[in-house]
């Protein structure tokens, strides 16, 4: 399985012959590596309807033909647009033929914003567990803290967690230090930060924040792991 980041909190998994793209937001995120005409994963998975998680998901499904998978009212939109979706929610899983997607929960919102000044809400937001090869990966979306976390590493064996700290919008690194404990990863990884000007921060921070015992790995925009 090789993991990489690509800023904000766009994620790539290659894992059983299959690429996925977590929340692709790419047009207009300077801090990104990657290029829409690029990107032809086989799945986009989706953890909320916010613009710059949605982001250039139609544009890559189209061309790619990719299955997304999303929140179940977010995926329903999605479909109306001509998208080949699959619908989750909350507690749900799913055993698809590259492993294991399951939806928990996170406190945030969800909608998307349209240019002629629309608020179209999207159904709740989550985080995402995907199991494949044997692994775990915990993509904790957009979210502030919260107790139910300790639920989610007692019920699963994360390996790596990748874990928002821009605060204002999410956590900042003290929750998501604490959240870090909670969720127990072997790895945690800081995302969702300095892509725009009220969620800038020094990722260190949060690495200095973990407790003893618990690894955490800044990556930059391209920056891969294996597992």
């Amino acid at each position: 399985m090789k993991i990489s980041y690509h800023g904000h909190s766009i994620i790539k998994i290659i894992t059983n012959g299959k690429t996925i793209l977590f929340d692709p937001f790419i047009t207009g995120n300077e801090l990104t590596d990657l290029k829409v005409e690029d990107e032809q994963p086989d799945v986009i998975i989706l953890t909320h309807g916010h613009n710059d998680h949605v982001g250039d998901t139609e544009a890559i499904a189209n061309k790619s033909g990719s299955l997304v998978i999303a929140p179940n009212e977010l995926a329903v939109y999605l479909g109306w647009q001509g998208l080949n979706t699959h619908g989750m929610n909350i507690g749900g899983a799913y055993q698809f033929d590259f492993g294991q997607v399951k939806y928990t929960k996170a406190f945030h919102s969800s909608a998307i914003t349209t240019e002629d000044q629309q608020i179209i809400y999207m159904g709740m937001p989550a985080g995402v567990l995907l199991t494949a090869e044997g692994k775990t990966i915990y993509h904790a979306g957009d979210t502030g803290l919260f107790s139910d976390m300790k639920l989610i590493g007692e019920r699963h064996s994360i390996d790596i967690a990748f874990l928002p700290i821009g605060d204002n919008f999410t956590m900042g690194p003290e929750d998501a230090a604490v959240a870090a404990k909670y969720i127990g990863a072997k790895m945690v990884v800081p995302v969702h930060y300095d892509t725009f000007p009220p969620i800038r921060q020094n990722p260190q921070t949060f690495i200095d924040l973990l407790e003893e015992g618990i690894d955490g790995k800044i990556m930059k925009p391209g920056d891969y792991l294996e597992c």
